[in-house]
């Protein structure tokens, strides 16, 4: 079993940076897993943000965020981070970290393991 911990959110106005972290602990070899974050705003559907490849070779990102934020991994500090710059109010949301043994690029019910996320509120 994975245990997912997201941090780094906060508050912070439009056009300034936040860096999430996701520490993963638990489970098998951290290389093993490939790692997604979602997003989910309030009274809205929960969307697919960036996935990150077992090595970090391969990077995805949703058009929304492409050019703004940067997903990375350091598989030995069992660490995945979300850099995040020009923040848009629109980025407003709870930022979940989710993890599994596939690469399941944006493909929420596919996921093993989620965190419980991490609350990022941008201000106009």
């Amino acid at each position: 079993q994975v245990q997912l911990v997201e941090s780094g959110g906060g508050l912070v106005q439009a056009g300034g940076s936040l860096r999430l972290s996701c520490t993963a602990s638990g489970g098998r070899t951290f290389r093993s897993y490939a790692f997604n974050w979602f997003r989910q705003a309030p009274g809205k559907e929960r969307e697919f943000v960036a996935a990150i490849s077992w090595s970090g070779g391969g990077t995805y990102y949703a058009d929304s965020v492409k050019g703004r934020f940067t997903i990375s991994r350091d598989n030995i500090k069992n660490i995945v981070d979300l850099q995040m710059n020009s923040l848009k109010p629109e980025d407003t949301a709870i930022y979940y970290c989710a993890a599994d043994q596939r690469l399941r690029v944006g493909a929420a019910d596919g996921m093993a393991y989620w965190g419980k996320g991490t609350l990022v509120t941008v201000s106009s």
